[in-house]
């Protein structure tokens, strides 16, 4: 009986044929496995996936789909997985291959980049909700990067606890959509009155659309909040406060001290680390046995 259940293959949209021929993978493996089939050898090996760091798992259904949809035989494969955002340990194997080698070659940097980016994302998102309950956390990254990346992102974040995203397309895996507040652009765009913006806002969108304003247009949020809250009475779902970061430090007690964000950057990598069963890894690496993975039907 699975723990839960994971995301269809589809859902993901994966460009399978050029997948398939290299198009995305390190020219290594590549090569690594047409050396093997024009060989004729098959050898039978276990890739062990694991991370280096405490983590919050993300990327684990795409990088099975890749498997699943892109390796020569899907069916020559046994293949075992934790799920999307289930912490994980420093050295935990989160995903065990096992199968021919040709079979899944060319495959490796495929799977190990979403698990690393998604992870990435997960953990850091992770980290701000646990550290902000019981206020509720929204992810807002899409105009800070390609927007390919949005909806694996999104997803991410999602699991590990932010309560929206800014994007349909980050909550397109879930059957969502995007949320947001009123942006400093309205507000200049009705000539920088916050509480008349807020109020257009309120009058034009639909009840349901929650109402966040920004309140930091004049660099006053107090009054703005106080403004606001009066106009908008129980119509405002909330404020938020997107200070420059070059005004930070002059608007907190000195006790403080200077304002730096900072994010964690976990890693995800792999090594094959048995041959027809029997231990064969690289120095300082070892088959490492994990209780918690479960196979993949």
């Amino acid at each position: 009986m699975t723990r839960k259940k994971r995301l269809d293959p589809a859902i993901f949209n994966l460009p399978v044929e050029k997948m398939k021929a290299g198009y995305y993978s390190d020219k290594y493996f590549v090569r690594a496995r047409e050396v093997l089939l024009k060989d004729k050898h098959r050898p039978r090996v276990t890739m062990q996936v694991f991370g280096k760091t405490h983590a919050y798992l993300g990327g684990i259904d795409e990088a099975i789909a890749i498997l699943k949809l892109c390796a020569e035989q899907w069916r020559e494969l046994e293949v075992f997985a934790l799920y999307d955002g289930d912490p994980i340990e420093p050295w935990e194997t989160v995903l065990l291959i096992e199968g021919p080698y040709d079979a899944f070659a060319n495959l490796e940097t495929l799977y190990l980049g979403v698990l690393a980016r998604r992870t990435r994302v997960g953990t850091n998102t992770h980290i701000v909700v646990e550290a902000a309950r019981p206020k509720q956390v929204m992810f807002f990254p899409a105009r800070h990067d390609h927007w390919l990346v949005q909806t694996g992102d999104g997803y991410a974040a999602h699991i590990a606890g932010a309560i929206g995203v800014s994007t349909d397309a980050q909550a397109s895996w879930w059957g969502s959509e995007g949320v947001g507040t009123v942006p400093h652009a309205l507000i200049a765009a009705y000539g920088g009155d916050t509480v008349l913006a807020s109020k257009k806002f309120a009058e034009l969108m639909p009840d349901g659309v929650r109402l966040v304003t920004l309140v930091d247009f004049e660099n006053d949020c107090v009054g703005a909040s106080l403004r606001v809250a009066r106009a908008l009475g129980g119509r405002l779902y909330g404020v938020r406060l997107d200070t420059s970061e070059t005004l930070v430090d002059t608007s907190v007690v000195p006790q403080m001290g200077t304002f730096k964000p900072t994010g964690v950057n976990p890693q995800v990598t792999a090594d094959v680390v048995r041959l027809e069963g029997k231990p064969c890894a690289k120095v300082g690496r070892s088959y490492r046995p994990n209780p918690r993975l479960e196979r993949v039907e």
